[in-house]
């Protein structure tokens, strides 16, 4: 049993950044290549996020680590395929191998060089989302930067965000394998889903706590529980198999382990280290996990939560209820640890390795930042 609170054990485990720096520094040096266009401004507009202030790669990581973690475990023998089932490709996806892949061979092989290209293009997606993000909610900073938006134009921003998602179409075609075209354009259908849900909820499902993990699931652990699939079906494993449902699996519980984190650092932490203005959700109108848990113990904040904390001093009483709740933060902190012990379960279903560790201990990363 891993205790993500023990910094010792944790610090045993391999460092998952440094396992995978080396293979992804390439992703550094090309992906000025790849966001290049014949029009300087959307190139400059494109390339603002993928320079200097790219914080650590998270997702990229992932599918690295992922990938490693894949080629330790021996492809299995896809069940009967058949026409009748509701999923007609579930015992296909898996991309033909020509050499079985292993811990060994998998480095520089053709397997390994695509689920590196999926690692960029998932980072592409990303960032295109939080291109068009910032447009919408009218942000002025984006990790520590200017948005996009505020050095150019919304107009420049919203076609730069365009552009990024065109690049990434044409490089998941490049991959040859339809499966995993139909989960990222999956992917990216649930992105969308999530911001129209965050702009147009009515007011009672704004209380809802079902509510806020369905938007929490589109805007943040979709792109990275398909991209853990995904990276499976690369690596030769079929759609409906134990590997591939439990990379899902560890996506979906990592992705909504950091939402909730995320949101619990908008209150706890300070707009200089998170790099965004601090209160950014409450200030768009959003209730996250620790104020929906403050609203279940306090019937006067739910008024302020449907109606999005728009009249004045609505912002500071729900920050007085919340913090003078003895358990609410508790609360939110206890459904991040959930979903990050339901993702390391996920992960043991995979063959022990030096990538599934690195795993476990970016889990307990996830859930410990401060940042």
């Amino acid at each position: 049993k891993y205790d993500f609170r023990s910094k010792g054990q944790m610090e045993q485990l391999p460092e998952p950044f440094k396992l995978v720096e080396g293979e992804l520094q390439p992703f550094s040096d090309s992906i000025a290549e790849l966001v290049s266009s014949d029009q300087p401004i959307l190139s400059m507009a494109a390339k603002h996020f993928f320079e200097k202030r790219h914080g650590k790669r998270f997702r990229p990581t992932i599918v690295q680590l992922m990938a490693k973690a894949v080629a330790a475990s021996s492809v299995e023998a896809s069940p009967p395929f058949s026409r009748d089932s509701s999923h007609e490709w579930e015992a296909a996806g898996g991309s033909v191998l020509h050499e079985a892949v292993t811990e060994e061979n998998h480095k520089d092989s053709e397997v390994w060089r695509r689920q590196a290209q999926l690692g960029q293009i998932v980072e592409m997606i990303h960032v295109a989302s939080l291109i068009h993000d910032d447009v919408l909610d009218e942000a002025s900073t984006r990790r520590g930067g200017a948005s996009v938006h505020k050095l150019y134009s919304n107009k420049v921003a919203v076609l730069a965000g365009d552009y990024l998602l065109a690049r990434a179409s044409v490089l998941l075609a490049r991959l040859e394998n339809t499966a995993v075209v139909q989960i990222m354009a999956t992917a990216l259908e649930s992105l969308v889903s999530g911001e129209i849900m965050q702009l147009k909820s009515p007011p009672e499902e704004l209380l809802e706590m079902e509510s806020y993990l369905r938007k929490s699931y589109y805007k943040t652990a979709s792109l990275i529980c398909y991209a853990c699939r995904s990276t499976a079906l690369l690596g030769g494993h079929s759609y409906g198999s134990e590997v591939a449902t439990a990379c899902e699996e560890f996506g979906f519980h990592l992705g909504l382990a950091y939402q909730i984190q995320d949101d619990i650092l908008d209150f706890t932490g300070v707009a200089s280290v998170l790099g965004k203005p601090a209160l950014a959700d409450m200030d768009l109108g959003l209730s996250t996990a620790p104020i929906l848990y403050a609203a279940q113990e306090e019937p006067k904040l739910r008024p302020l939560v449907m109606r999005r904390f728009k009249k004045e001093g609505d912002k500071q009483r729900a920050l007085e209820a919340l913090f003078a709740s003895p358990t609410a933060m508790k609360k939110a902190e206890a459904l991040a640890t959930f979903h990050s012990d339901k993702a390391i379960e996920a992960l043991l279903r995979l063959p022990e390795s030096e990538a599934r560790e690195a795993l476990v201990r970016l889990t307990s990363v996830v859930i410990t930042r401060k940042k």
